[in-house]
């Protein structure tokens, strides 16, 4: 049985989806360290729009299936907003910027908004679409391999 603050989580889940599907631009407070340095949860919230193009890169909030379970037969699916590192047909593979090797799987039609905006607390807006989000991305992916000592370092400065 599903306790009152998952219920009311998933209620808000569905109605954010619902409202995205429509076009209707959702912001939305984001949780975890999944996505760090880039999104901090607990004090970052996001700009959800429709996905239109899919791109490698591109942040989206996606119902997906986490790879050290993707193999079980009943494995429950979660929501994350999460990077497409990989695109090939209609799979989508999904890693969070603050992930040392963890990976998600999904479907296209499982990706159900695209983060286009993060919203800082003091109301700053970076736009995920803009060179320098794109650069700073793709550097840190390439950076995986000492990203572990790099986010040990982002937390000892940041606490």
């Amino acid at each position: 049985m599903m306790d009152s603050a998952k219920k009311s989580d998933a209620l808000i889940m569905a109605e954010a989806i619902r409202l995205v599907g429509e076009g209707v631009s959702v912001t939305f407070p984001v949780n975890g360290r999944s996505m760090l340095p880039f999104i901090v949860g607990g004090r970052d919230s996001v700009i959800l729009e429709k996905p239109v193009d899919l791109c490698v890169g591109d942040v989206v909030l996606a119902h997906a299936i986490p790879d050290n379970v993707a193999h079980l037969e009943n494995a429950e699916k979660h929501y994350v907003i999460h990077r497409i590192v990989a695109l090939s047909g209609d799979d989508v593979v999904l890693m969070g910027d603050g992930n040392l090797v963890q990976r998600e799987y999904c479907k296209r039609s499982e990706v159900y908004a695209k983060v286009v905006c993060v919203v800082k607390p003091n109301g700053k807006k970076c736009l995920q679409s803009a060179w320098r989000s794109r650069i700073a991305s793709k550097i840190w992916y390439i950076l995986l391999p000492v990203r572990n000592y790099l986010l040990w370092i982002y937390r000892k400065v940041k606490k």
